[in-house]
């Protein structure tokens, strides 16, 4: 038996760091060794869930046509709301298995779609009609100040406020000695700083690259 191994995570932040992979990779092995099948080569994709293109699933889906190979990928339930994904694989007209579904089949696969499709509909409708409703109440959307916005606005809980202004502000102590070895090499400017934060691969305390409004947060913190 031959087998295309498929594995997926969702952020390039997971593909660079292997998060999740690792464990993909040893379920789709382990489920090869009980079939006493060998791997031919496996395909990894790092994307976003919103986007529907699917690059190393379109190849992985050729290689396995090709040579007559079964596609196997480790957890379905895991993809289980992505439509773009489920339909691929149902219209692909390969054999698949599932590591975590071993009975899965293009009937399970298709039903899955539909659901996952009306799911994701139905979580755009909520998400613009919450947005529509806070903007006639008021409410100033697209702050990055996320905390701050929340007090503004009056919702939320001082608990989860707390917890994120504490957060933030570990993340800030964290990296004070690096802001200050900064300014005594002369980078001291929000745009220099940020430049040479993201350059040395440091992330903001939301996981995102350093701009200068971010920045200046960082140095406001370190500052009272």
């Amino acid at each position: 038996m031959k087998i295309v191994s498929y594995l997926r995570v969702s952020t390039s932040k997971q593909g660079r760091s292997g998060l999740g992979l690792e464990a993909q990779r040893q379920a789709i092995e382990a489920y090869a060794r009980s079939r006493g099948a060998s791997v031919l080569q496996t395909f990894t994709e790092v994307e976003s869930g919103k986007v529907d293109s699917r690059p190393e699933l379109e190849k992985a889906i050729h290689l396995a046509k090709v040579t007559g190979a079964t596609l196997v990928i480790a957890k379905l339930d895991r993809l289980s709301r992505n439509a773009a994904f489920l339909l691929a694989l149902r219209d692909s007209g390969v054999r698949f298995v599932a590591a975590d579904m071993p009975d899965a089949n293009e009937l399970t696969v298709g039903v899955m779609a539909l659901v996952a499709q009306q799911e994701r509909e139905a979580i755009s409708r909520r998400t613009q009609e919450a947005l529509r409703a806070a903007k006639a109440r008021g409410v100033r959307l697209g702050n990055p100040n996320g905390a701050a916005a929340l007090l503004r606005a009056g919702r939320g809980n001082a608990a989860a406020v707390s917890a994120v202004q504490s957060r933030a502000d570990e993340h800030a102590r964290r990296l004070k000695p690096v802001i200050d070895s900064l300014a005594q090499e002369g980078v001291t400017s929000l745009g220099a700083i940020a430049d040479a934060l993201n350059a040395r691969g440091m992330l903001t305390p939301r996981g995102g690259q350093w701009h200068k409004s971010s920045v200046r947060n960082l140095l406001a913190r370190l500052a009272t």
